[in-house]
């Protein structure tokens, strides 16, 4: 069911992963799409072709290479997207993507007393460490999954580590300043009379990860946040939830150390045998944007095919 032409979508790290996919959908659909992205120039002509082909689904389109954390640069764009959406037009979607967090450990790590796993059995084969921790890495890469319990550890820097600035920074762009959009919206008076407004989280809210300390506590006060916002918005119309994808290879994903393996077990675990794709997550932001799915409001949502509830003894 296509949905209504002065209705709008306003996204937060819109130029890949859930983001992207989340507008290619929505857009797919009937529904007008902001987009707010930070990325350099040598990656615009990729995110330019995935914008033309929103542009092609017959929908607006507005787009800002901009800071979504700069509160100046909140305003310029509130007040464009006022302009553009005029006396009828109002925001039905609001889905916070941002990803821009630290990934560094609380203490340098101290090697294992006995050697690495790799390592010994390197040392039982008689052949180099090294080799045979590059090989297993690649076999990774190429979906090797049972090779998990011998491959070589991530590799975190061993100079930077969480610092408070880290943390606040972190907390604040993956956490904290999807309150700060939705006030935006909120004091224009720009938001829907049944708005959904949308955060993402991820196992790490509950699972601790190396060098993911500062993303689970963004996490896990966005979650905290939502839940606020459920009850004290409920007057204005909105409706606020948090998708809890599973593991899926987006930009961001890459860029924690060990993700390979990360990625690895997670197939490992899925009933289906495969990753989260940002379509799957894209798919239910849809869902959950028609008027059927109006009472579910502060809730943390799923969207891993069962990755959460399976054990890898299959």
């Amino acid at each position: 069911m296509p949905f209504a032409a002065d209705t709008w979508a306003l996204i937060l790290g819109g130029s890949s992963g859930f983001g992207l996919a989340t507008a290619h959908k929505l857009s797919r659909h009937g529904m007008n799409v902001c987009l707010v992205h930070r990325d350099r120039r040598g990656a615009m002509p990729r995110i330019e072709r995935e914008f033309d082909a929103i542009r092609g689904s017959g929908v607006r389109l507005l787009t800002f290479n901009a800071d979504a954390l700069d509160a100046a640069e909140r305003g310029r764009i509130g007040t464009e997207l006022a302009s553009t959406l005029g006396a009828s037009g109002r925001v039905r979607v609001l889905l916070h993507s941002i990803a821009l967090g630290n990934l560094k450990l609380m203490a340098p790590e101290r090697p294992p007393r006995d050697g690495d796993a790799c390592a010994r059995l390197a040392g039982a084969l008689g052949i180099d460490a090294a080799a045979l921790a590059a090989t297993v890495d690649r076999l990774f890469a190429e979906g090797a999954e049972a090779l998990h319990t011998i491959a070589s550890p991530p590799a975190y820097p061993a100079s930077a580590l969480l610092d408070e600035e880290d943390m606040a920074r972190t907390v604040y762009s993956m956490g904290t300043s999807l309150l700060s959009w939705t006030q935006e919206l909120l004091q224009r008076n720009l938001l829907a009379a049944d708005a959904r407004v949308f955060g993402l989280t991820s196992e790490g809210n509950q699972i601790a990860w190396k060098g993911y300390a500062a993303v689970a506590a963004a996490k896990v006060a966005l979650e905290s946040i939502v839940r606020a916002m459920a009850v004290e918005l409920a007057p204005y119309g909105v409706r606020a939830n948090v998708i809890q994808a599973g593991v899926t290879d987006t930009p961001a994903l890459r860029l924690i150390p060990g993700s390979a393996h990360l990625k690895a077990h997670a197939r490992l675990r899925n009933p289906f045998r495969r990753l989260t794709a940002p379509e799957d997550v894209a798919n239910v932001i849809y869902l959950l944007a028609h008027d059927e799915a109006a009472w579910i409001n502060g809730e943390i949502i799923r969207v891993d095919g069962g990755e959460h509830i399976s054990g890898v003894m299959r």
